[in-house]
């Protein structure tokens, strides 16, 4: 009689797959992309050595350099959560820059006026919870368009974030405007009135607020009822109205959540950060965080993860192209290198495993 193996025996083989998988579909396209641009730096007469490591030194060993790494993940961690919660629910939210610099702009405006009567404290919470309901009502039209109109929410949503980024700046420039600077801005909070740094650092306590939204967020997509009636709704909507499921209610607290989020990472950045709002800005974080929270598969912890790597290589790229010459742009053309080639290797992943079954 053959003998049978015992079933431990398997387990390192399972072990081994799953480090295989994680090393070929993350970390290869990762290192690749890293290889590719420093060809591209050497053509450029640049030396790729010389840039990457700036970028580490500066976004993580350099004392300052992480810390601000750190501030920096604040309302990139804000904008995660938002989506998240939308994409799991199967709603594309993209106007988050609109929710963002409406709710940056508002929170502008009210802090310095409140803060002279009112307590700090006061005048933060209130700030930052007007700021989400301006993010959730910037997202009503889109929210009642698909929810009773069954109108695509990638073509509204970009809309509405264009229609928010100009109206943020018409209320910079004409409503809000600081009369007593040369630059179109709104007045400014000041450093003593913002949100506290953390544990005698200059890291601003907004990431806490970005950390416990992401970890709130995963937790009731994936262990609420709640949540699993929006996941439900985000796999088959037909399904779960036949279940009978409010979808079109759901479709727009969902919209109204996800724009709140929004809304609340432009309060943090600028009650954090950088205590007024100049005309013209926008810092285009919802965009940049969408491939990051697909290369995440919707897992609040993992997107912390990669929020996380997206912050050092914002921070360190900024530095490096200071001080060796390198144009500022080039992170861009890294990061952007990176997400396709993650991008495509998920893709030739999903069809291995689709051959395997078959």
């Amino acid at each position: 009689m053959q003998a049978v193996s015992p079933p431990q025996l398997t387990k390192p083989r399972f072990a081994l797959d799953a480090w295989t998988s994680l090393a070929v579909v993350t970390l290869g396209p990762i290192l690749a992309a890293f290889v590719l641009c420093a060809l591209a730096l050497i053509v450029a007469g640049y030396d790729p050595l010389a840039y990457y490591l700036y970028v580490v030194e500066r976004g993580v060993f350099s004392g300052q350099g992480l810390q601000q790494t750190l501030t920096r993940m604040a309302p990139l961690l804000l904008h995660a959560a938002s989506l998240i919660i939308a994409f799991r629910a199967g709603i594309w939210n993209l106007g988050g820059d609109g929710q963002f610099l409406l709710g940056a702009v508002i929170a502008a405006a009210l802090a310095p006026a409140l803060i002279t009567v009112m307590p700090d404290w006061i005048t933060l919470i209130v700030c930052m919870l007007v700021a989400m309901l301006v993010g959730a009502a910037w997202t009503l039209i889109p929210a009642l368009l698909r929810a009773y109109q069954g109108v695509n929410e990638i073509i509204t949503t970009l809309m509405m974030t264009f229609l928010g980024t100009s109206f943020a700046n018409v209320l910079v420039k004409l409503v809000f405007l600081d009369p007593g600077t040369t630059v179109p801005q709104t007045r400014t909070l000041p450093v003593d009135d913002r949100l506290p740094w953390l544990y005698g650092t200059t890291i601003s306590s907004g990431l806490l607020i970005g950390l416990a939204a992401v970890i709130a967020v995963h937790v009731v997509m994936t262990r609420t009822a709640f949540g699993l009636r929006l996941r439900v709704v985000g796999a088959n909507a037909k399904a779960a109205l036949h279940a009978g499921l409010a979808v079109p209610l759901l479709t727009v607290v969902v919209f109204a959540l996800s724009g709140a989020l929004a809304g609340l990472g432009g309060a943090v950045d600028i009650l954090g950060v950088f205590g007024n709002v100049r005309a013209d800005w926008n810092p285009a974080y919802a965009l940049a965080v969408v491939p990051l929270v697909f290369l995440a598969r919707f897992n609040g912890y993992a997107a912390i993860a990669f929020v996380f790597f997206y912050a050092v290589l914002e921070i360190g790229g900024e530095s490096a192209a200071r001080r060796i010459g390198v144009p500022q742009h080039f992170t861009l053309i890294l990061v952007a290198t990176m997400f396709i080639l993650l991008a495509l290797a998920e893709w030739l992943d999903q069809r291995r495993r689709a051959k395997g079954k078959g």
